[in-house]
């Protein structure tokens, strides 16, 4: 495991995101552990998780500009944070999320930021994948732009529950959408 990986977790279990114990899944299943990426709570600690995304965006993506996208609402400040960071590396990522409800007033849409153009790649952020259903939910949103390709998902932890089949969740999105998790 690199380095920088190892720093990840040490960083989720000092900010209170991870916890260690006796936890059960939606889907029943017992586990060691539970994440809740609504513990971080402080301008340092999410700029930390911007970093950690950033660093992850880079490994797979080098200097190759995709549009960060956050699912609301774990995702938003995810995006954001990792856009921050990779601006902070000189590389100027633009982002944007969706609203829960679509607006028809004002500007009126379904998404908030920078709307990416057909061609453009997109990056999905999240913070944990457990059975997939987040990222299928995502894509359903991001299939109204057209032309724009997924080329990657970034998440902070994989439960590695299976999926719909026998395989696990992260991978059945990876062989279902055709791009990374």
């Amino acid at each position: 495991m690199e380095s920088y990986k190892r720093e990840f977790i040490q960083f989720l279990e000092m900010a209170g995101v991870l916890k260690f114990g006796d936890f059960t899944t939606k889907s029943g299943r017992k586990i060691p552990y539970f994440i809740n990426a609504g513990e971080i709570k402080t301008g340092k600690e999410i700029a930390t998780l911007g970093e950690f995304y950033a660093r992850a965006y880079r490994e797979k993506l080098g200097q190759r500009k995709a549009v960060l996208y956050g699912p609301a609402y774990k995702g938003i400040s995810i995006a954001v944070s990792a856009a921050v960071a990779l601006s902070r590396d000189g590389l100027d990522v633009p982002f944007f999320f969706n609203r829960k409800e679509a607006k028809d007033h004002g500007e009126g849409g379904v998404f908030v930021g920078y709307v990416p153009k057909a061609g453009e790649d997109v990056v999905i952020v999240e913070d944990v994948i457990t059975a997939g259903t987040a990222i299928r939910e995502s894509m359903a949103i991001l299939s109204r732009l057209e032309g724009v390709k997924v080329a990657a998902t970034f998440i902070m932890v994989d439960r590695k529950e299976r999926g719909k089949g026998e395989k696990l969740a992260m991978e059945e999105v990876e062989e279902e959408f055709g791009f990374p998790v």
